[in-house]
């Protein structure tokens, strides 16, 4: 069974178990989504297609992750005018996984039972772990003296360059004259 649905402009073909990044939901992470604008929903038997949308179907998404999208380069360049502008834009995206899809939202499973299916059972904490202070850190390495390097500036020695030539001295006018 497959439906496509509508959000955020865009529309996608979703599955059972497909995991799909489409533009932020205000849902947060760790919760439910519930796509209400459904297009068509086709399994073997039969297919609803809507006109334009299946009145009371929905497909059901559990959230996992908000996160920003692959940079993209906005350059806008206008020729002969010294006009150029370079942007960035990173899109921000919510990756879900599709849950449930039903042709009628209220033959959907309750959203305590989804829940408790997408969060993992926490490990309980020992009071003795808790108190715990956290491991200290290791101390730094001291540094090396860079023996080489040291050496080799010592070893360097001026050598003596070319000695300047001086410019003639000029003779004042007046001794010319004579």
């Amino acid at each position: 069974m497959f439906a496509i649905i509508r959000t955020g402009g865009k529309q996608y073909r979703v599955q059972v178990g497909d995991v799909l990044s489409v533009e932020r939901l205000p849902a947060g992470a760790e919760k439910t989504a519930l796509f209400d604008q459904v297009l068509l929903i086709a399994d073997d038997k039969e297919t609803l297609i809507g006109t334009p949308l299946i009145e009371k179907a929905a497909v059901r998404a559990a959230v996992l992750e908000d996160f920003k999208g692959e940079k993209v380069i906005v350059f806008k360049k206008k020729r002969r005018k010294q006009y150029r502008r370079t942007r960035g834009h990173r899109q921000e995206l919510t990756r879900v996984k599709i849950l449930n899809i039903a042709a009628d939202a209220a033959l959907l499973p309750p959203l305590e039972m989804v829940e408790a299916e997408v969060k993992p059972p926490a490990a309980p904490v020992k009071p003795e772990e808790a108190e715990a202070a956290p491991a200290p850190r290791p101390a730094k390495k001291e540094a090396k003296p860079k023996e080489k390097a040291v050496a080799a500036k010592l070893e360097k020695v001026k050598k003596p360059g070319k000695p300047q030539k001086q410019a003639p001295t000029k003779t004042s006018p007046k001794k010319r004259a004579r």
